[in-house]
Order: structure tokens, then C-alpha cells, then sequence
């Protein structure tokens, strides 16, 4: 079924602190307002999940709960704009809702084996990402960040990074591959290739931290 939506004009601020006053006093017509003229960020927050296995009706669905909870526990006396509070409520809720359907569903999991390193050791997701520094343990699986890292992947400007990083660690299914099966096929020496991956794992693992942060 097609999903169409009539996007209302953003508030402005003064509409917007009047409406929060009255839905904060339990005015479900102000707080019904409110919803209608921030649908354009629930779907612009639903659109970077859409392709995770859920349509995106049902995003708008789950991400318009978030928006109603951040309404609701939104404090007046902050200086922040409702979207800034309401951005992180409502992406926080679809991802819980990705999350529910994950634990009934075979899926990508930062532990799962993605190749070896030369010892022949196990290499999982968060070995590429991990930071002794910063216990991300806790974290990812708090925001289900594994979603970000394929999304800054699917991100990535095509090129030999890109293509290093999933030849590499056997990403999207395909086949791990040595530094020098790599060189060979790209015509350039494995030095090479080990200088490039060592810069696309650190944009990722830079790009992580900041979608980590924001």
C-alpha cells in the first residue's frame, strides 16, 4: 500500500512553547497539534531505517509514539527546541521496536564472525570499531548501533575504501579475502591496501562515534 502524507508547517517557536504549555496540562487537542506539525521529522528520522526489514507506515507509526512520549515528558524550562528533544525520543523508539524484532529474527549481531586475522583468530564487528578507551559494549547494544555502522557503509562513496572494508571482513555475504588476494586484484601492492583499509576503519570507526555521541 502507498503511504502518503500531508506534511503541516513547522511551528514556530512562540506556537510551539504555547501548544507544549497546554498539552503539558493535559490538553490532548494541543498535544494532537503538535504531532501533526512535527510529522515531517518523524518521517525524515523513519526514512534512514526503511530499509531494515520493516515498511515504513509502521516506522511513522512507532517513531509518532516517540514523538507523543517526548511531548509529554518535556521539560519547560529547557532552552531547547522541542525537535532537538523529540529527534532522539522518537529515533530511540523505532530502534527499541528494531530491536524487539531482531531477538525473533536471524540478524546481524556485533559479535558475528565476519573473517580472521593472519593468526587466524576470530574477527567480529566490534573488533573493527573497538576502542579500549570507550566501553561501547554497553552502549551499542543500548542504541542498536550495529543498524548506523551498515548505515554509514551504505553511506560510503564507492571506491576502493568501500571495497577494501567488504572484501576485506567478508561483509554483505561476500567472501573474506587477504590484504594480498585484494592487492592482486586492484593491481596495487598489499602495503597499499594495508594503508587504505587502516584509513576506511578509521573513518568508520570515526563516523560511528559521532552518530554514537549525537
Amino acid at each position: 500500500m502507498l503511504f502518503l502524507i500531508t506534511f503541516r508547517k513547522p511551528l514556530s517557536q512562540e506556537e510551539e512553547r504555547t501548544y507544549l504549555s497546554r498539552a503539558l496540562q493535559g490538553d490532548l487537542e494541543a498535544r494532537n497539534y503538535l504531532v501533526l506539525h512535527n510529522m515531517r521529522l518523524i518521517a525524515h528520522i523513519a526514512k534512514k531505517y526503511h530499509n531494515y526489514e520493516k515498511e515504513m507506515e509502521d516506522l511513522i507509526s512507532v517513531g509518532t509514539i516517540g514523538l507523543i512520549k517526548a511531548i509529554n515528558t518535556f521539560k519547560m524550562e529547557s532552552s531547547n527546541r522541542l525537535v532537538t528533544y523529540a529527534s532522539k525520543c522518537i529515533e530511540n523508539e523505532i530502534l527499541m521496536t528494531l530491536r524487539l524484532k531482531k531477538k525473533s529474527a536471524k540478524d546481524v549481531s556485533m559479535y558475528e564472525p565476519i573473517g580472521s586475522d593472519k593468526e587466524g583468530n576470530e574477527i567480529n564487528l566490534l573488533d573493527i570499531i573497538y576502542d579500549s578507551d570507550i566501553d561501547y559494549d554497553e552502549e551499542i547494544f543500548r542504541k542498536d548501533n550495529i543498524l548506523q555502522l551498515y548505515s554509514i557503509l551504505s553511506e560510503m562513496e564507492e571506491g576502493r575504501e568501500k571495497y577494501i572494508i567488504i572484501k576485506r571482513y567478508g561483509l554483505y555475504g561476500n567472501r573474506e579475502m587477504t590484504q594480498r588476494e585484494i592487492a592482486a586484484e586492484l593491481g596495487i601492492s598489499r602495503s597499499y591496501v594495508s594503508r587504505i583499509e587502516k584509513k576506511a576503519l578509521n573513518h568508520l570507526k570515526n563516523q560511528f562515534e559521532e552518530t554514537w555521541n549525537s
